[in-house]
């Protein structure tokens, strides 16, 4: 089972984004949705696990940060990491050097977007759960053909035809390697949950509290709402995190403040194929059916300068993998 919660809401001038991802024994979804599902956003479950996670002060006495690998163009600034600058072009990324052994797991990450282009930026962040790390790539500056699970911030909006959606807009994949992330039409045809899940996540530019759920319209409430969910997934363990972010055409500052991981523990019943968690294969049994690629229109990128936004952005990722 992997499901998705999301809120944001506005504090003077920034505006932050939760999100929570459970990936869970189908016996045990509903049980947890509801532990999270109304509960207040700052509360954290688990155990903290100190060599998968990153705060501020980043380096220790030497210019390496402990446990983590920069990737790309990232610079370790004094409050950020910055993965790209806003620029053109730009591809960065950091990877945790530790595998996870834990098969259940919470995973908070700050980070803030923002620019000076107005209503057009890209190109957006993605979060990884993967078994092959520090690798630059065009999947917002990861690999294509992971095997493992991504989770997309996308900024902008490739795709203008049929299954296309408002952007920012927030999705997930899970491959095996076998699967092709497609730019162009958004991830859509590999979305987890098929094409009608993800959530549109409208964050930038509200002069009130917001708060985004999937399928809903804005609220004003601080706390967790069901994004989407998903049965039928299924992820190893001894994969790595990571964090990456890529601009294109248009551009972005992504900067990354802190990842924190909790390791949870779940009462279950042991299967047959678990004594070897590490050895399972990658595998989700809903996601977007294959269609043709068609082509179509691209929506004009042109624009005018607007006033700098600011967004502070905190994903929070719960994973109990089989």
């Amino acid at each position: 089972m992997l499901t998705f919660f999301g809120k944001f809401f506005k504090q003077k001038a920034h505006i932050q984004l939760f999100i929570c991802l459970i990936s869970l024994y189908l016996s045990f979804a509903d049980e947890n949705v509801n532990v999270i599902d109304g509960r207040p956003s700052t509360e954290f479950r688990g155990y903290y696990k100190r060599e998968h996670s990153l705060i501020k002060p980043y380096q220790s006495a030497g210019l390496d940060i402990p446990n983590w690998e920069i990737v790309g163009g990232t610079m370790v600034m004094q409050n950020e990491i910055r993965l790209t600058r806003d620029a053109r072009s730009q591809q960065g990324a950091i990877w945790n050097k530790v595998p996870n052994h834990a098969r259940d797991w919470e995973l908070v990450v700050d980070f803030r977007v923002y620019g000076s282009t107005g209503t057009l930026f890209g190109d957006g962040f993605a979060i990884w759960y993967v078994q092959d790390p520090n690798i630059v790539g065009p999947v917002f500056g990861s690999k294509d053909y992971f095997r493992g699970l991504g989770i997309f911030l996308d900024t902008y909006s490739n795709h203008n035809g049929p299954h296309s959606h408002s952007h920012p807009f927030i999705s997930a994949m899970v491959s095996n390697g076998s699967l092709h992330y497609d730019h162009d039409k958004d991830g859509t045809h590999t979305q987890l949950g098929g094409e009608e899940s993800g959530c549109e996540a409208g964050f930038r530019n509200k002069d009130h509290e917001t708060f985004v759920l999937i399928f809903t319209d804005i609220s004003d409430e601080r706390t967790w709402k069901l994004c989407f969910r998903v049965d039928g997934v299924i992820l190893p363990t001894n994969y790595y995190f990571g964090i990456s972010a890529a601009t294109g055409d248009l551009t972005d500052t992504h900067d990354l403040k802190s990842v924190r991981m909790f390791e949870q523990e779940y009462a279950r019943v042991e299967k047959p194929f678990e004594t070897n968690s590490d050895k399972i294969e990658p595998f989700a049994s809903n996601f977007a059916a294959p269609r043709d690629h068609v082509p179509d229109r691209k929506p004009s990128k042109l624009g005018w300068i607007g006033t700098i936004f600011l967004i502070i952005i905190g994903i929070v990722v719960v994973v109990g993998v089989l």
